[in-house]
């Protein structure tokens, strides 16, 4: 028994790479010049033009082959690789470089001082310019 192979979809893999990205289709229509309707009707087609393929990637920031050859599977396996080899080669998922550089505490005390002292100052704008209001009306 012979099963047919289903060709690739390429309307679908710029729309899962686009939202990857997280390009909105306006955005990609802006860049190319055409409509968000245009959009839409191409990432719907199971094939796309060489030319326009060829655009599309340049906005999405890969490769053509990357389009064609595209997968969820493989995604997630790079993600997965990555989030691994970054675990046991940084040794492990909290190592020494995964800290913060500077005391948490400290900087929230830091912009608690800046935002009192902003407080403070619009404050005194403020009873300033009723006092300003205050000398009109009473002239």
């Amino acid at each position: 028994m012979e099963t047919a192979t289903k060709p690739a979809h390429i309307g679908r893999k710029i729309t899962r790479i686009r939202e990857l990205r997280n390009i909105k289709q306006e955005a990609l229509a802006m860049e190319l010049g055409v409509s968000q309707q245009t959009i839409s009707r191409m990432e719907a087609s199971e094939s796309v033009d060489a030319e326009l393929l060829d655009k599309v990637a340049g906005i999405l920031g890969v490769t053509v082959e990357a389009i064609k050859n595209f997968s969820e599977e493989a995604v997630i396996n790079y993600f997965n690789n990555t989030f691994n080899d970054t675990a046991v080669n940084n040794g492990g998922l909290f190592s020494g470089h995964n800290y913060p550089t500077f005391n948490p505490l400290d900087k929230l005390v830091e912009l608690f001082e800046e935002n009192k002292n902003l407080y403070e100052r619009l404050l005194k704008a403020e009873k300033e310019k009723n006092e300003l209001l205050q000398q009109q009306i009473k002239a």
